[in-house]
């Protein structure tokens, strides 16, 4: 039978391990929410992924940015102009040859983790840096940071220009 002090012990030297544990399954299922983004990007049959439905984009980014995101093409379409947001955000442009990606996923806080996506599209360096948070849906996306031209651009910013 197991004593009260037993049972404490084993709680004090398992306990760290459990949550070492939790932590790797959460960078787990982050780096593949993003793997499954990009390997769709991968290799000359690689299509990418379609945001041509409020339902793709919603699986893919929070509520909040998904509204902008949806908001930003009504409104252009609205005004017969094209939207704030032309190309394609997972690999900031509008067509690509990709051969492979470097994936590093950071938890940054309790469900919030960062991906920074490392490639070459037509032999060009690409960094993209996306921003997820985990909801009772799974991973989403609340930003995605772009180097360009020695600045950096973000999603959300893109969409307030508008």
């Amino acid at each position: 039978m197991l004593s009260r002090r037993k049972l404490v012990l084993a709680a004090l030297i398992l306990g760290p391990g459990i949550a070492i544990a939790s932590a790797i399954a959460a960078d787990a299922s982050a780096r593949n929410f993003i793997s499954a983004i990009y390997n769709a990007y991968k290799g000359s049959n690689g299509n990418g992924i379609s945001l041509d439905s409020e339902a793709a984009i919603r699986r893919y980014f929070e509520p909040g940015l998904a509204a902008l995101i949806i908001k930003d093409r009504k409104n252009a379409q609205q005004r017969g102009e094209a939207p704030a947001l032309t190309g394609d955000p997972f690999v900031d442009s509008g067509d690509w040859d990709i051969r492979e990606f470097d994936i590093a996923v950071q938890d940054v806080a309790p469900n919030k983790a960062t991906g920074t996506i490392k490639f070459e599209n037509f032999d060009k360096p690409r960094t993209v840096v996306l921003d997820l948070v985990k909801l009772k849906e799974g991973w989403r996306i609340t930003d995605i940071s772009w180097q360009r031209d020695d600045a950096k651009e973000t999603l959300r910013g893109v969409l307030a220009g508008q």
